[in-house]
């Protein structure tokens, strides 16, 4: 494993661990939201906005953790180049 490879995986590492934390943080905020319209009114359902809003948010940074395209290799690149040369 190169050092650029190590770095890389660091990152993407990271970049999990701070999705995860995202998504905790957007559980127990909406869950207090929920907890606060069901203490206090129980009518109109309005937390469902910031669920909505802030749910696009947290959908977004999934995409971005787990679903990015791989990095593209040496490899890939020269076998893209005969491909298109050839």
């Amino acid at each position: 494993m190169t050092e650029d490879q190590r770095h890389r995986a660091i990152q993407r590492v990271r970049a999990k661990r701070a999705f995860w934390a995202h998504f905790a943080t957007y559980v127990i905020v909406n869950a207090l939201l929920v907890v606060i319209w069901a203490v206090t009114s129980q009518g109109y359902f309005w937390p469902i906005w910031p669920m909505l809003g802030w749910g696009i948010g947290v959908a977004a940074n999934a995409v971005g953790v787990f679903l990015r395209p791989q990095e593209i290799s040496e490899e890939r690149i020269e076998r893209e180049m005969q491909g298109r040369l050839g």
